[in-house]
């Protein structure tokens, strides 16, 4: 028997379990799956991780990226929102069906994070859309989901909950790893303790400005973002009280979105386009600097590590590297886009077992638990 951990649910106890991650990040271009295998025996010591069985990226068409972003500034009705919620469930399961056909795998369970739309802590909610019922059809697997408002509902942020995997994945020694997807956020274990939060915006804002004035969906590696930096611009912004709260706290793109640009849109406009880009990067970058100091000194030895969409953007690369004392590293442990949703893949598996996905310390909740809710095939 390979488990001394029963698990709540009917999965196999002689073998690593076929688990399956998906995730769908705050830069709304799509959904990444990941086929993990993973030991249900080895939670306890923190190494369940075994292998990436496969990987697979489905982007989303344009129209559904755009009812993702309208969903996120308030622009859709509850009609909207629910005929979304069947979109991108379809999407997720076409994905997934499409990895495990690539691979002839049969999975033992999927972990679906859904498609942020909204996140307000403060008020102890958030909204993660997709169908775990079209998605527990297509694979025939059990598919737990809704992971983040069990925090929540224990007076938690119900983010950042990836932490707690990149602890199983990276190992004991102390390492801080940045991810720069549409929110930034960072995660750092200094050996005995993890810190984690978001730190502000990382692509959320440049995207929309790519999508704004050069009429594409990014900035191919940051290449336009080429201007100076308008420090006063970039003064004001670092006043937003975001910067100003203190951890535990997470963010997206309700507040550094679409709204937050629309209301910079002719401060920026008065720039060259270059400038705007330039000195958007440079937000992204003063944000992450910004928080990273909170966690100075920085224990012997630790390691920078870097990933995300945002680790290709050139300017915004450079911007860190002026302001972090701390080298980053470009993270090459998985092929990008895959580390989150192998995250989600153990928290799932995490889940079924019954072990705890958050971390108080963490995310504020009043204590740890399982998380998600579970959809029967």
């Amino acid at each position: 028997m390979i488990s001394s951990m029963r698990s709540r649910i009917p999965l196999p106890e002689d073998r690593p379990w076929r688990v399956l991650g998906l995730m769908s990040g705050t830069s709304a271009d799509g959904v990444d799956v990941v086929a993990v295998a993973v030991d249900p025996a080895a939670f306890p010591d923190g190494r369940p991780f075994r292998s990436l069985l496969g990987h697979h990226a489905s982007p989303y068409p344009e129209a559904l990226k755009a009812e993702v972003l309208a969903a996120a500034s308030n622009h859709l009705d509850p009609a909207g929102l629910c005929i979304l919620q069947r979109r991108l469930g379809d999407h997720h399961a076409r994905a997934a069906a499409d990895l495990c056909t690539a691979l002839g795998l049969k999975p033992d369970l999927a972990s679906l994070h859904g498609q942020t739309v909204q996140h307000h802590p403060a008020e102890g909610a958030s909204l993660q859309l997709a169908d775990p019922y079209v998605l527990a059809e297509a694979l025939g697997c059990p598919v737990v989901w809704d992971l983040r408002r069990r925090d929540l509902a224990l007076g938690g942020q119900g983010a950042p909950l990836v932490p707690l995997p990149e602890r199983w994945l990276r190992g004991t020694e102390p390492w801080l790893a940045l991810n720069l997807g549409g929110i930034a956020n960072l995660a750092y274990w200094d050996g005995a303790r993890l810190h984690a939060w978001d730190t502000g915006p990382g692509m959320s804002l440049l995207d929309l400005a790519a999508r704004r004035w050069l009429g594409q969906a990014f900035d191919p590696g940051g290449a336009a973002a080429s201007g100076g930096v308008h420090d006063g611009l970039l003064a004001r912004w670092m006043r937003h009280p975001y910067f100003q709260q203190a951890p535990p706290k997470s963010t997206g793109r309700e507040v550094f979105g679409g709204a937050w640009l629309e209301e910079e849109a002719a401060a920026l406009e008065a720039l060259p386009l270059p400038d705007r880009l330039a000195t958007l990067a440079a937000f992204s970058a003063e944000a992450v600097a910004h928080e990273a100091a909170r966690l100075a000194p920085l224990a012997l030895g630790t390691r920078g590590l870097v990933s995300g969409g945002g680790a290709l953007h050139g300017r915004l690369r450079s911007e860190l590297a002026s302001r972090l004392a701390l080298p980053l590293a470009d993270d090459t442990t998985f092929p990008s886009g895959a580390r989150e949703a192998v995250s989600w893949a153990l928290l799932g598996a995490a889940s079924a077992l019954g072990v705890a996905g958050n971390l108080p310390e963490v995310t504020g909740a009043t204590r740890p638990v399982a998380l998600g809710s579970w959809v029967w095939p």
